[in-house]
């Protein structure tokens, strides 16, 4: 089970920033592999420290976190942040990122070797793409609509590759070149005093190409926010939180990496007649008492939007209930399909008329020990109780 990220720093939820960026220096300095060479569990300390540090540093990441624990990470690095119905989000991966903690490395040891930085972790090529954020995306569907499946559409705003300059960046008629600066390596070295740091290029930002002409739609950014539509296929049998995965449907990825990909996560709404178990429903259908005393029949909605009859014994209790067999919900990806369980309530008559009072009084009055056995026989219990109380 992995490890609580709060507590692989030694802080509280409610900590700050600063003191998120004040555990973690302290830890990193103490664990960095530079200083335990050759110690396995130094280095694996050391990549849990950043992990952690890469997740609550972040805002967005963070609330992801201090939500699903660490689910929000699962699924090729995908985070999220829980919305409303139709609410989306998106996220950078989870996990040690060697590319991230380059900065972070920089940071932390920034003073000690003068704005410098170390590569420990390795470094990504220069040119390489970056892959576009996750999206989650809350999709809320009926009860009917998980019985049937469904064809949902959903809209949602996030970045896509910019059509007039097809991701790269440059205005029509010209390209990226190769940077001046670092000409490029994607990274340029610096003396500080006896060391020679290699950190990356700060015109270019480790790109190893710079755009002298950025394209005027997206201004060089190779990707623009953009109103999507989507269809979503909600298979037969869904259940609540289920998480449909649509692979390259997230962001759009810059300088020519691959886009994220769109996870959507189904809630079932709750129905007003039926209560969902697994596979199985439940419902509650009144009958009159007089049909649960002589017997009949009561007519119960089954989910598909039809009806069926039940047969009620003479003598049927409150609570008392009947199966049906194959007529609850599918489970998804199977031919199975759960049971309806139907619970019966026993009404009592109201706004009776004279006859009907009379008619009642005179059953009442005619061998009530034998018409309701439980109810004398549950006096007569109560009887002895008392008569033992009083010896």
């Amino acid at each position: 089970m992995a490890k609580d990220y709060y507590e692989t720093l030694g802080v509280s939820k409610s900590a700050s920033p600063e003191e998120l960026k004040k555990a973690y220096r302290k830890l990193a300095m103490q664990y960095h592999p530079d200083r335990n060479k050759g110690d396995k569990g130094a280095e694996a300390k050391f990549k849990e420290i950043n992990e952690a540090y890469d997740v609550l540093k972040d805002d967005q990441k963070k609330a992801a976190y201090d939500r699903f624990g660490h689910d929000a990470f699962k699924q090729g690095g995908m985070g999220g942040a829980g919305g409303g119905a139709g609410g989306f989000h998106g996220f950078s991966g989870g996990g040690f990122d060697a590319g991230g903690f380059s900065d972070i490395f920089e940071e932390m040891f920034g003073d000690f070797m003068g704005g410098g930085r170390r590569s420990t972790g390795g470094q990504a090529r220069a040119g390489a793409g970056q892959r576009g954020a996750d999206l989650r995306y809350d999709l809320d569907v009926t009860l009917e609509e998980a019985f049937k499946g469904a064809e949902k559409t959903v809209s949602l705003a996030s970045m896509v590759e910019c059509d007039n300059c097809g991701g790269s960046g440059a205005e029509k008629g010209s390209s990226a070149e190769t940077c001046d600066t670092c000409r490029g390596a994607g990274k340029v070295r610096v003396q500080q005093g006896f060391f020679m740091i290699e950190r990356t290029c700060p015109a270019c930002g480790g790109a190893g190409k710079s755009i002298k002409h950025p394209c005027h739609s997206c201004g060089g950014q190779g990707r623009k926010r953009k109103e999507r539509k989507l269809s979503v296929t909600i298979p037969k049998g869904v259940e609540d939180g289920v998480r449909i995965r649509l692979t390259g449907e997230g962001e759009a990825g810059m300088r020519g990496g691959g886009n994220g990909d769109l996870y959507v996560f189904v809630g079932v709404k709750s129905h007003r007649f039926f209560r969902r178990e697994g596979a199985n429903l439940h419902c509650r259908v009144p009958i009159p008492m007089v049909t649960a005393a002589l017997g009949g029949t009561a007519s119960v909605p089954l989910i598909d939007g039809s009806k069926t009859k039940i047969n009620i014994p003479a003598g049927t209790q409150s609570g008392q209930q009947f199966r049906l067999r194959s007529k609850g919900m599918p489970v998804m990806r199977s031919t199975s399909t759960g049971d309806l369980f139907i619970e019966v309530s026993v009404e009592t008559p109201v706004n009776l008329s004279k006859k009907q009072k009379d008619l009642l009084q005179e059953f009442a009055g005619d061998k009530p020990e034998k018409n309701s056995p439980e109810a004398s026989g549950f006096f007569n219990k109560i009887k002895d109780l008392w008569d033992d109380l009083k010896d």
